[in-house]
């Protein structure tokens, strides 16, 4: 670590037993192809890709098979190449036990690649550089998948000061970014190299809990020969007290900058941006070699006769991967994750998944079931260890009672549910379950409520429509009947207009002869003597014509009168 870089402390955290010894043992093993792959199209936070495939056609190995959908979203790809069997809902590898769509690819054993080719960043927009990246399926691997290409963004001031690539690994058990960065440590510096340039940032801080001596060793050498080639010593490899869990991305941020991100704003607002290392493995991955992401570091552990870290393709069933290291017969359940942030798996029979950082086979021995929940003595020891400051005792009462707006004004949603609380509660309280249901019950309530408006909107511009056309049937109504009595009108004037008298026809005709004789004398008449007038003849002729003209248009309301 440098001289110059200070290092800050982040309130709370816990130190568990971290048994991680066990699956470092080994190098990465290379997990076999599997009879089936099961790869659900839904596998970053956003919206569910849309499915590209159809059963019977022949796929690809890194072929893209789900299309993102929207800009929070990511693209899926094939694991291997095959023949897509079908595309239906199968077991997500989440609590819940629910279903979601997947594409269940048979290998043909020939593991053909798609075209690959390097993407030329430096010449690409960065708006470019993002949608390769959504299309390679590129999301963060540290444990929250959201999409990288969203994090690529320097932020409103256009670049950042310094660029956090996070190899904290504070979770127990969980060892696949140590053993990543033990053996693929230029790949990672690489990756960071080109993150560095998109986001324009001046240094790049690579957090390692000091528990980590090979992984420090190889990470050190690494950015040492990038610094070299760069002619800067911008990547920097820094040494970070173990402490659970100095992992989560504020707290790293906040113990290798001293910056701490307020509630509802953004790291990048504060010249700041973190990404896992294996994310920026993946990225060097996709960019520099046109891979997309469609395999990753898994960890198997806890209940085993041999814990290892292995590279698997997504869909790879977690009952064939466990077999590799052989569970213990007392085994008894399944953890995706940790001890301390973990999802229990609803059966063996889910898929490995890009969130997939560690399956953690549990036993009753391992993790005994824990005694009777007491009531809450108010004694403050999960404030005290909360990293996020909060106040969880007080969370949990509102939570408990379903009072949800007053859970949400101490900050609930700024709960990282790392457990610290409910690991040193005395009363044994499963606080974190707590804060999970009221966040669900609240994000449900959302939905719920948005529905509402929008049925409400949809009510309302339903009567305002009808409210229009009836005032516009009301509108052509009237009209109809003021033209209808317009009508009637005129038909009654004439049928009440007194009847001539024959001298007064007589007279009318007579009249109209006599007009009708003038006219064709008119016509006949042809004036003499007319060509070699002098201009002075030519003006009384003019003003003869005229008062002709005049006197014709004087006795026509008395031809009217006697019409």
């Amino acid at each position: 670590m440098s001289a110059l870089q200070r290092l800050f402390k982040f309130h709370g955290g816990v130190k568990p037993a971290y048994n991680k010894e066990a699956s470092t043992r080994l190098p990465i093993a290379v997990a076999p192809m599997p009879a089936s792959l099961v790869i659900p199209l839904h596998q970053s936070i956003g919206g569910m890709p849309r499915p590209l495939v159809a059963a019977g056609e022949k796929v690809l190995k890194g072929q893209r098979i789900g299309g993102a959908d929207g800009n929070v979203s990511s693209a899926i790809h094939a694991s291997t190449s095959g023949t897509v069997v079908a595309v239906e809902m199968r077991l997500m590898p989440h609590t819940s036990g629910l279903s979601a769509l997947c594409v269940v690819i048979e290998p043909d054993g020939r593991d053909e690649w798609i075209a690959r080719q390097a993407f030329e960043f430096r010449s690409a927009s960065p708006g470019q550089t993002r949608d390769f990246l959504r299309d390679a399926g590129v999301v963060g691997l540290g444990g929250a998948v959201f999409p990288s290409h969203l994090k690529l963004n320097a932020g409103k001031h256009g670049k950042l000061d310094t660029l956090v690539l996070n190899g904290a690994e504070c979770e127990p058990f969980i060892t696949c970014d140590d053993v990543l960065m033990r053996e693929r440590a230029e790949a990672i510096v690489n990756g960071a190299v080109i993150m560095r340039e998109i986001l324009s940032a001046e240094r790049v801080l690579i957090g390692i809990e000091d528990n980590k001596p090979e992984a420090i060793a190889a990470m050190d050498v690494a950015a040492a020969e990038a610094n070299c080639k760069a002619g800067d010593a911008a990547i920097e490899v820094v040494s970070v007290p173990t402490r659970y869990p100095a992992g989560g991305a504020k707290q790293l941020i906040r113990v290798l900058t001293g910056i701490e991100v307020p509630h509802g704003e953004r790291s990048t607002d504060y010249g700041v941006q973190c990404f896992n290392v294996g994310t920026a493995y993946a990225i060097y991955e996709a960019i520099a070699l046109g891979q997309p992401l469609i395999s990753r570091i898994v960890t198997v552990a806890g209940n085993v006769a041999q814990a290892r870290n292995y590279e698997v393709l997504f869909g790879t069933s977690m009952k064939d991967l466990m077999a590799l290291c052989a569970p213990l017969p007392d085994s008894d359940r399944i953890v995706m994750g940790g001890p301390m942030m973990g999802l229990l798996m609803p059966g063996d029979s889910v898929p490995v998944v890009k969130a997939t950082n560690c399956i953690l086979v549990g036993s009753q021995a391992l993790f005994p079931p824990p005694p009777p929940e007491m009531p809450c003595i108010r004694c403050g020891d999960c404030a005290k260890v909360c990293p996020a400051d909060l106040q969880p005792f007080e969370m949990y009462w509102f939570s408990r009672a379903k009072i949800f707006g007053k859970a949400q004004e101490y900050n609930l949603f700024d709960c990282i549910e790392c457990g610290c609380c409910a690991y040193v509660c005395p009363s044994r309280i499963p606080l974190v379950d707590y804060y999970r249901f009221a966040k669900s019950e609240i994000w449900a309530r959302e939905v719920e409520k948005e529905a509402a408006d929008v049925a409400r909107e949809r009510y309302e511009f339903r009567l305002l429509r009808e409210e229009r056309e009836k005032q516009e049937k009301a509108a052509k109504l009237a009209a109809k009947t003021a033209a209808g009595r317009e009508k009637a009108a005129a038909a009654l004037a004439e049928a009440v207009k007194p009847a001539a008298t024959p001298e007064e026809d007589a007279k009318k005709a007579l009249i109209a002869a006599a007009m009708e004789r003038a006219k064709a004398q008119k016509q006949e008449v042809h004036p003499e003597n007319t060509a070699d007038l002098t201009p002075e003849q030519q003006a009384e002729v003019a003003a003869i014509e005229a008062r002709r003209a005049e006197i014709r248009e004087m006795a026509k309301p008395h031809l009217r009168q006697d019409d």
